[in-house]
């Protein structure tokens, strides 16, 4: 592999590490209140754009560069789309299985629930959109940084414009997240309940709301993932799951319950799949593999999370 070649790899796997991480951090949240490792959050990412680009532009949305308008609500909508999702998911699919404390009790019951919300979601999708994949216009305009589209690297390799701009997103978006959960009333509500809950409710936090506002920033979260994901190329209905599983890897190779770790293992992640995918020898076949492995591995050997000396949300 040529320097030219790892270091185009490097920048890339940059951008799509960043996205994993923002999809690891909500992963990360809902598991330190819960218990619960959210299946169908990955299908709310690309379900919340799609969603979205149905309501906007309807059934043959294509890569044109959508007006001011267009783009505000395709933004907007994409927003609450994955707060709604978010929202229904843990009514139906998690709440039914929690325990006194709002912890995990049934094992069975929220896997399947889990991978039963992810599924209504992409047969809803499926339905409307029946195509393989859809090119998926670009509300942030990120493409229209440079008047080719793309950058130059030293080496001779070249990259997307918009692999700069969405790392930078993703990575503002994670300290936003993490300096709202350590100064904010709600922020503090959310790590009490993830450290005791029976705690926090002695000192007055409503559990309930708690969760429903948790569940609501996870939503939010998967939906940023989403904008800045699917515009990168052709995206299918089915392409949540994966990006789901590859979320739970970037959680689990550092802290369940940080958004720092959850960042930091995704950006890992992505920096080792690409240079994957650039290997000669190992290909794209191989970088598909590689998260999944992770994920495998680390659930086996450290359930938590790598990193995870205990179980209290992150400071």
């Amino acid at each position: 592999m040529s320097g030219g070649v790892a270091l185009q790899a490097l920048v890339v796997g940059l951008s799509v590490g960043a996205i994993y991480g923002l999809v690891g951090l909500a992963f990360s949240l809902l598991w330190s209140l819960t218990r619960v490792l959210a299946f169908a959050n990955g299908d709310i990412v690309i379900g919340s754009v799609l969603f979205a680009v149905l309501a906007v532009i309807g059934t043959t949305p294509v890569a044109l560069s959508p007006d001011v308008l267009r783009s505000l609500g395709l933004v907007v909508l994409a927003l609450l789309f994955g707060i709604a999702l978010s929202l229904a998911s843990y009514v139906v699919a998690v709440r039914p299985f929690l325990g006194r404390t709002h912890r995990a009790e049934d094992l069975m019951g929220w896997v399947a629930g889990g991978v039963t919300a992810g599924l209504v979601i992409r047969t809803a999708l499926g339905v409307a959109l029946p195509a393989a994949a859809y090119a998926v216009p670009d509300p942030l305009h990120f493409d229209g940084l440079t008047s080719t589209g793309v950058v130059s690297l030293p080496g001779g390799g070249t990259v997307g414009v918009r692999v700069f701009p969405v790392l930078l997103v993703a990575v503002a978006v994670v300290i936003a997240a993490d300096r709202f959960l350590v100064l904010s009333r709600v922020g503090r509500g959310i790590r009490s309940v993830a450290d005791d809950p029976d705690a926090a409710t002695l000192c007055g936090v409503a559990i309930e709301r708690t969760l429903l506002i948790a569940f609501a920033i996870a939503g939010l979260l998967a939906a940023t993932a989403g904008l800045l994901y699917a515009p990168s190329g052709a995206v299918g209905v089915d392409q949540g799951v994966l990006l789901g599983l590859y979320g739970a890897a970037a959680a689990l190779l550092g802290r369940l319950g940080s958004p720092r770790d959850a960042l930091i293992g995704g950006v890992v992640l992505g920096v080792l799949q690409q240079l994957t995918q650039a290997s000669q020898h190992l290909g794209a076949a191989w970088a598909s593999l590689l998260p999944l492995a992770v994920l495998v591995v680390v659930l086996a050997v450290r359930p938590s999370g790598l990193l995870a000396p205990r179980e209290a949300f992150a400071e």
